[in-house]
């Protein structure tokens, strides 16, 4: 019993921790100063990424000093070699979102050990939904068990991205796959939390994609049933170099090996008739 309650209880400390730099940021959106930055290819940067970043490590060293704290906002932390085990955070995962007044925004902390997370916590602000996974102990939504998902074939259930209406990669796997039900979500890691708590059930992206993005979320997808792999099928194995092109969450595994099949065929084309939305 002791065995499995140490690592729940480290789990609680570290929700907490995301929990109270969520809150701050929601408190920071208020100010223009925060909210500020500037377009850097395709990822926006806001002041709020760096001041987010400080208080989540500051808070993540004082559970477990002595732990690395590797993070976007900390290039350097980036360029060493990958410690053994480590803390992997995103301070604002949707900073756009955040930036710009949507709710679709996250802070996200996964702690790595042997090249897989093994505890993970995302708290999404403007729902106030926190999201917990411990490795092999399952994960849970505002401290409720997420239950493990069901069978969700090919063009069953809802599709989600980031956009009013699928596009790119998305809209073709919606027409390939006659999918017919639509969400629309901001950062990675929520879209990914919503298909662990199944509310969604395929995300399929084929843009520049980093661990950071997706180790918190895809531990919560690991312990309820669901998976995420590269866009080409590999499995994600947080080794060598951080950032990926594209990914496939899924609530049915059997449903992203088979969307990463149609992937690497060269996306065959069988547009169906896209339903009207209004």
């Amino acid at each position: 019993m002791t065995a499995r309650r140490r690592p729940m209880e480290l789990a609680d400390r570290v929700a907490r921790a995301v929990r109270d730099v969520g809150v701050l940021l929601r408190e920071w959106r208020s100010d223009s100063r925060a909210v500020s930055g500037v377009w850097d290819g395709l990822q926006f940067k806001a002041r709020a990424d760096s001041m987010a970043h400080e208080a989540l490590s500051e808070r993540l060293r004082a559970i477990e000093p002595g732990t690395p704290v590797v993070s976007e906002e900390d290039p350097a932390s980036i360029l060493a070699p990958r410690p053994p085990r480590y803390w992997l955070i995103d301070p604002i995962d949707g900073t756009a979102s955040y930036a710009h007044g949507f709710p679709g925004y996250v802070t996200q902390a996964a702690l790595i050990d042997a090249s897989r997370p093994v505890l993970a916590a995302v708290y999404a602000p403007e729902p106030d939904i926190g999201y917990r996974a411990v490795r092999g102990l399952g994960a849970t939504a505002n401290g409720r068990a997420l239950p493990r998902l069901g069978a969700a074939p090919p063009g069953s259930g809802v599709l989600i991205d980031n956009t009013p209406a699928p596009t790119g990669v998305a809209r073709a796997a919606y027409a390939m796959f006659g999918y017919t039900d639509y969400a629309e979500c901001g950062s990675i890691a929520l879209k990914l939390c919503r298909i662990a708590e199944g509310s969604a059930h395929l995300f399929v992206k084929d843009v520049p994609v980093r661990d950071w993005d997706i180790a918190a979320p895809h531990l919560l997808l690991h312990e309820t049933g669901g998976s995420l792999r590269r866009l080409d099928g590999t499995p994600f194995d947080y080794s060598g170099g951080y950032e990926h092109t594209g990914l496939i969450g899924a609530a049915d595994p059997a449903t992203g090996a088979a969307v990463a099949e149609w992937h690497r065929s060269g996306q065959p084309s069988r547009e169906r008739p896209r339903p009207r939305t209004g």
